[in-house]
């Protein structure tokens, strides 16, 4: 039979509950059920500092480019030439191979109306899909499984996952919130630690109706942390990952979902690219680490036949100015080019017009995709849940994915 508490008890060592939650991997979360789920993986990776675009993917047919660049401008020589006006920067050698198999597309200048450039502000909108001028505090991937909830059931922490050990706003909703954890195997530890176990096995009675949403949040929690270690004991990956932190996430999210993890969302972010001064000795680095972690994933997902059924979305919370800055650097700007790699793609290589280097806002480039869009596309044709109630507005479809 399982032990009784009584409110008295319950109340003595609630702080203890409370404490045992907030340990690294075990982050607050509501929920009682599995979302359904339809065997779409989305995989979302933010470049946190703000990627330089314009160097990452280089219209180096344009003049401006370099006269703007004159320093850090990549040497046409050393291009990886995608066609006659734009290239890939020689860091992202590894992307070739999806490149040419048809599994990459490249959105340019996307951005949103008055840009902010505080990283913070800005990862907030990018991450909650607010308007500039408003705070919303949930994001728009735990507003996804928000609207998927009912009164008797929400889905479970598991169903987003960030590779970290606090959980960004991005998987936070009203009802739902997603798990986040650098290692199974430190879900694992946590799965031991006595006072967790006590307490998710308690049997709240009926006169705790004022606490039972702190049991249910740590059971509910307990359980995505037990289904995460159990399926990561399932399969272990043969594929030789770059042994960057980075890489190593890329390999836990690729071996939950060759496991056949019900997870519908992963989240990761790669540091490094806020490069005021001396950025060519640090942007390529980041660049390569991305490049090599996506070709890793790739070569796994691929050969486990599951690179077909997953969207990877690579963005940055801004780009950087047009012109080079006194010291060999690039400062904070607007709009951006983002990524999707997949093997589902509805349409692929460059999907809209260049950068325009001439019509700049403040020495900006000026958006012509709202970033919301992307995320419009993503919910409805991927994940299958209506935008307008996760976003509180109507955007425009894209054709990235059918």
């Amino acid at each position: 039979m399982k032990n009784k508490i009584n409110r008295r008890d319950f109340l003595t060592n609630s702080v203890l509950v409370s404490a045992a939650m907030f340990m690294p991997g075990f982050l607050r979360a509501t929920g009682s059920d599995t979302a359904n789920f339809n065997g779409k993986r989305l995989i979302i990776v933010q470049l946190t500092g703000g990627n330089d675009g314009l160097n990452t993917i280089i219209p180096y047919s344009n003049d401006l480019y370099y006269s703007n660049r004159p320093d850090i401008g990549v040497k046409t020589a050393d291009l990886i030439r995608l066609n006659d006006d734009l290239a890939f920067n020689p860091a992202l050698d590894s992307l070739t191979d999806l490149w040419e198999q048809g599994s990459m597309s490249i959105l340019n200048n996307v951005g949103y109306p008055n840009p902010n450039r505080s990283h913070f502000r800005s990862r907030d909108i990018w991450h909650s899909a607010s308007d500039e001028n408003k705070i919303i505090n949930s994001g728009w991937i735990g507003r996804a499984f928000d609207s998927q909830c009912d009164d008797s059931h929400c889905a479970l922490p598991h169903n987003a996952i960030e590779i970290d050990s606090s959980l960004s706003l991005i998987l936070r909703g009203e009802k739902f919130s997603g798990l986040a954890m650098d290692k199974p195997l430190e879900l694992a530890q946590g799965l031991n630690n006595p006072v967790i176990k006590a307490f998710s096995s308690l049997d709240i009675n009926d006169s705790l109706t004022n606490h039972n949403f702190l049991y249910k949040e740590l059971v509910d929690t307990y359980q995505s942390a037990e289904y995460v270690v159990s399926k990561s004991k399932i399969y272990s990956s043969k594929i030789i990952y770059p042994q960057t932190e980075f890489s190593k996430g890329l390999k836990v999210i690729s071996e939950l979902i060759i496991s056949g993890s019900e997870t519908k969302v992963y989240y990761q972010s790669l540091n490094g690219f806020d490069t005021h001064v001396a950025q060519n000795n640090f942007h390529p680095r980041q660049l390569k680490s991305l490049a090599e972690g996506l070709n890793a994933l790739y070569i796994d997902l691929k050969q486990n036949n599951e690179w077909n059924n997953t969207l990877v979305v690579v963005y940055s919370e801004f780009g950087r100015r047009v012109k080079q800055n006194g010291a060999r650097g690039t400062d904070h700007g607007t709009a951006n080019n983002v990524f999707f790699f997949g093997g589902n793609l509805n349409k692929l290589g460059i999907l809209n017009e260049l950068p325009n280097l001439i019509d700049l806002q403040d020495g900006d480039l000026k958006y012509t995709i709202d970033f919301r869009s992307v995320y419009a596309t993503v919910l409805k044709k991927w994940l299958d849940i209506n935008p307008s109630i996760v976003l509180g507005k109507e955007f425009s479809m894209l054709d990235f994915i059918a």
